[in-house]
């Protein structure tokens, strides 16, 4: 499906993967949602549309956010910021302009404040930046409970680390499907199904772990920021295995190529035990993020 100039949106479908990646993958900053699996996975839960800025080969993404008080309209734009007359007209439509990058903001920071446009920083949006070769190696005091689980883990079950391939996708459905039935609720079972269903065409890449010869976890996640970063989109453990989720942790940032740096582990999206859990880990940066809002006389 071919993609309009705006104002005219359509849905965001599969076959726009070739118009959209190769531009998505050039932007720097590495914003885990502007990737084509990241938008695409979450399509239905946003009811995402896009439409071409006509510029530079930029894309605007219309999307819907549910919350308590009702639902808001919001638009993004991951390759940069549309002109003025285009900005007005969105947010005539919209409610918001949500994650917009620190690099697109730079750009364009001025220009806004003239055109009544105000940034501010979305906290519950930031993505957790944490190297590589931290989250391998765990140094130092502060990761001594992550080692005592991980060692916790290592004398209780044999293990194997395999790189998830189509024929081990069934094993890693059998481990979601354990996780939403733990969980007790669906969370991102949905999205993170059709990543494993959609695996060779989303060209996602990850690992999956057994114990005692069993499914007991996988991670899925792809190369984001122009090979900087690595995102991780889905990790899914069986908490029945003690220490599952540090074990995965350590092995996958082993694992991986030594070019990427970083390992971005996505938002906590205001979620106070989230963010406990990741500040455990001694994020290294976040990639922030900003809402936009037209300012009202």
């Amino acid at each position: 499906m071919s993609i309009p100039c705006y104002p005219d949106f359509v849905p965001l479908s599969l076959d726009q993967k070739g118009l959209l990646h190769p531009r998505l993958s050039l932007t720097a900053d590495g914003v885990s949602e502007f990737t084509f699996s990241g938008l695409y996975l979450f399509r239905n839960r946003y009811r995402y549309r896009v439409s071409r800025n006509g510029i530079n080969g930029g894309f605007i993404i219309s999307g819907v956010q549910q919350a308590e008080g009702g639902s808001k309209k919001f638009f993004m734009t991951p390759c940069e910021a549309p002109p003025r007359d285009v900005l007005e007209s969105l947010f005539q439509t919209h409610d918001y302009w949500k994650n917009i990058s620190e690099t697109v903001l730079a750009l364009s920071r001025g220009q806004l404040e003239e055109w009544g446009i105000a940034a501010g920083e979305d906290r519950n949006n930031f993505d957790y930046l944490y190297l590589r070769s931290s989250l391998a190696e765990l140094p130092g005091k502060k990761y001594h409970k992550k080692k005592n689980l991980i060692n916790q883990f290592l004398h209780a079950y044999t293990h194997e680390q395999k790189p998830l391939t189509r024929d081990l996708v069934p094993q890693a459905m059998e481990i979601l499907d354990r996780w939403r039935q733990d969980k007790g609720s669906d969370g991102d079972y949905w999205a993170a199904r059709e990543a494993l269903e959609q695996f060779d065409s989303l060209a996602l890449k990850g690992y999956i772990y057994f114990a005692d010869g069993k499914p007991a976890g996988y991670c899925l996640g792809e190369s984001i920021a122009k090979g900087k970063m690595f995102a991780i989109h889905f990790e899914k453990g069986i908490d029945h295995y003690r220490g599952i989720y540090q074990f995965m942790n350590q092995s996958f940032a082993s694992a991986l190529p030594r070019f990427f740096v970083y390992i971005n582990r996505e938002q906590d999206l205001g979620d106070e035990g989230l963010r406990q859990a990741k500040m455990t880990y001694r994020p290294s940066d976040f990639v922030k993020k900003y809402s936009g809002y037209k300012e009202t006389a």
